[in-house]
């Protein structure tokens, strides 16, 4: 099965050099390229795709913006022509990060990992769920979200705590909140977010999760109180 990509660049040359690399590609397939994030927003959430390959600086909104504007992403290989940015995509799960010009050894090996990551989730059953990869201590791990616990801030990383382990991953609270169902989980303070379905019990000031007393900011009683379908 081929990937569905976008190529998303302001510059017309970038653009046409990456999307003809795509259609070169076996194992790819081009569903659209664009010049701006706007456009690409609207088709990546009319139509399923699998990768993104997104150019950072653009007029208007820039690759950061259109990522952080969606509530589902798809895999993303960056393609910049500054290394400035490198670290910021870690945020973002990236797959990998192209400099330009793109050469096409460099392009198929970035796709190579893609094409590794979605077969990985291809080939989780049914029965294991819904899962999300993290990077954490440079290695790759699969995160069932059934099993996650809460997520805390921890400086410029987050905090995964699962039923079998923590996980400690470079990204901000908001981008990691963006790869999570929102019908299962809450951001409840600025530092917290909680897997509802783990909640045992809870008040104005705290949720409880096992032993863990997690701070909720004020007003968020009501919300969780909706979310686990509960009278306030």
């Amino acid at each position: 099965m081929k990937l569905s990509c976008v190529v998303v660049d302001d510059s017309t040359i970038h653009r046409i050099t990456v999307a003809k690399l795509v259609n070169e590609h076996p194992d790819l397939s081009l569903v659209g390229d664009f010049s701006n994030a706007q456009e690409a927003k609207v088709c990546i959430m009319n139509r399923p795709v699998d990768l993104l390959f997104l150019d950072i600086e653009m007029p208007v909104q820039t690759g950061f913006d259109l990522l952080d504007g969606l509530k589902t992403r798809p895999q993303i290989i960056f393609v910049s022509s500054k290394s400035d940015y490198a670290l910021k995509a870690f945020d973002y799960a990236a797959v990998d990060y192209l400099q330009k010009p793109v050469n096409k050894e460099r392009f198929n090996r970035a796709v190579q990992k893609a094409i590794e990551m979605q077969s990985m989730k291809k080939d989780s059953t049914e029965e294991e769920g819904e899962f999300i990869f993290v990077k954490s201590n440079l290695k790759n791990f699969k995160v069932y979200i059934a099993k996650i616990r809460w997520i805390e801030a921890f400086g410029d990383y987050v905090k995964i705590n699962t039923e079998d382990d923590t996980h400690l991953v470079l990204s901000t609270m908001k981008s990691f909140e963006n790869e999570l169902p929102p019908e299962r989980f809450l951001r409840v303070h600025k530092s917290y977010i909680i897997n509802v379905d783990k909640v045992e019990r809870f008040n104005s000031k705290f949720a409880e999760i096992g032993k863990t007393q997690i701070p909720l900011s004020r007003n968020k009683k009501e919300d969780l109180a909706k979310a686990l379908n509960k009278p306030t």
